[in-house]
């Protein structure tokens, strides 16, 4: 093919439009690979950082922030789980920038303001230049109320970013949430662009065949995407994770079967709950055993209220237990209790504290319950299991027979995840080597001499 038509048919692809700025010197604090990412993200405007856990997200979203409340000037928003706010505010203090954590929009000041989603509706969206979505695979479910809201609500703001290490971790189709609340496209044009649905369940869709590159780097002109820094050519020997040991303890006894059905014998998301709770009290025993008397912190992690109820009258004053019916300022304080190691062990659910959470001071935990969600898998794990860990990490399963099939859901929908995050990285090496401009100092290796001719003309 002619370079000449090559450079056509690519300027015929689809990409995100540009609204952003030049950005001013990134700060030092940033790493090589985060500062690439940054400076591409700001001359998008609205972008998105699809970067995995422990490779800094929340600094990348702080100097976002900055530079988008310097060039608006207006405040810069930026909406997080609870879980995460006061550690968000600590880190921002801690680097220099000029944030605090907000509950109200008579709160509100220049700078970051920090807030949890709960307190949305309490928000005058109008006023913020930039808004940022941490932890954004909240708004996974195109339908869902909360992702609706934010849509409606920052569909004006000139600066958007949303950040998240899981955007769509087995299904292609809720990157189109994403897009949308940037204002890149909408997710129906998303859908028909480059999708189609060939069964009967009207919901499926599967991403074309010859649509496959092509829909990724579009992806890419919009969102950067890494595993580790060697995805984006740098160096990441720092960003080696230590080993990882899964420990499963299956015999708990025999979940019975519903009765009736069809698909009696089968646990379903739908009748998972009523089915695990005839375990629930074994399940709990069995996790104070593994614990023991270990003096080191575990994480111990319930999928319901009777497992977490089980879970408390095991383990005592030995764990803090935190749930959601407790007031934001109680989790907080529990919370906050048991990283500065009041109590070795924390009762709670991946729902609560699985995303965004710095936990690597611990390498211990169990999950007496799971559920069939991946992403909730993947996120609860890699609180510990993250950049930064030091130790071994132990995971233990409590498992009843006849659970097996969550196994295998969760394996599938793993393998489907891995090959959608290669997908991802290789679009956005494409883009980032494409339309990002590396700075390198400028080194004359020879002297200029100026010709006779030049220098000898009358002035």
């Amino acid at each position: 093919m002619l370079p000449e038509y090559a450079n056509f048919l690519a300027s015929k692809a689809i990409r995100a439009p540009r609204a952003g700025i030049e950005p001013s010197t990134l700060p030092e604090h940033l790493f090589d690979y985060q500062k690439i990412s940054v400076d591409y993200l700001l001359r998008l405007g609205r972008g998105a950082l699809f970067h995995d856990t422990g490779l800094g997200k929340t600094r990348q979203e702080l100097e976002f922030g900055k530079q988008a409340a310097h060039e608006t000037k207006l405040p810069t928003l930026l909406l997080t789980p609870l879980s995460v706010v006061k550690q968000i505010e600590t880190e921002g203090l801690m680097l220099g920038y000029d944030c605090h954590v907000i509950k109200s929009q008579a709160n509100v000041k220049s700078g970051i303001n920090i807030a949890h989603y709960d307190i949305l509706h309490k928000l005058d969206a109008l006023a913020f230049g930039c808004v940022i979505l941490d932890e954004s695979s909240i708004i996974k479910s195109f339908m869902g109320k909360t992702t609706q809201l934010l849509i409606s609500m920052f569909r004006e703001c000139p600066f958007r970013l949303c950040a998240t290490a899981t955007p769509a971790p087995n299904d292609y189709v809720e990157i189109g949430t994403h897009c949308e609340f940037l204002g890149i496209m909408s997710q129906a044009e998303m859908l028909t662009r480059f999708f189609i649905h060939d069964s009967a369940e009207t919901q499926i869709w599967r991403l074309k065949g010859h649509a496959y590159e092509a829909f990724w780097d579009w992806v890419a002109s919009w969102a950067v995407m890494a595993s580790s820094p060697e995805d984006l050519g740098f160096n990441g020997d720092q960003f080696k994770l230590p080993p990882f040991e899964l420990h499963t303890h299956p015999t708990i006894g025999e979940i019975k079967p519903l009765v009736g059905g069809f698909f009696g014998q089968q646990i379903s998301a739908t009748n998972m709950h009523a089915k695990k709770r005839e375990t629930s009290e074994k399940r709990a025993a069995k996790a104070r055993e593994i614990v023991n008397d270990n003096k080191e912190q575990w994480v111990i992690w319930c999928d319901t209220d009777d497992e977490q109820n089980h879970l408390e009258r095991q383990f005592g004053n030995l764990a803090i237990s935190i749930r959601g019916s407790q007031s934001p300022d109680m989790k907080e304080q529990l919370h906050l209790d048991w990283l500065t190691k009041k109590r070795p062990n924390i009762i709670t659910k991946p729902s609560m504290f699985g995303y965004g959470v710095n936990w690597q001071q611990c390498h211990n935990m169990i999950f007496v319950g799971r559920s069939f969600s991946y992403e909730t898998w993947y996120q609860a794990v890699r609180r510990i299991w993250r950049f930064g860990q030091k130790s071994i990490v132990h995971v233990h399963i409590i498992v009843a027979d006849g659970e097996d099939q969550i196994g295998r859901v969760l394996d599938r929908k793993s393998d489907a995840h891995i090959v959608m995050k290669a997908a991802m990285v290789a679009a956005s090496k494409r883009a980032i080597n494409t339309n990002v401009a590396r700075k390198i100092p400028y080194n004359p290796q020879f002297k200029l001499e100026l010709p006779q001719w030049l220098t000898s003309c009358p002035s």
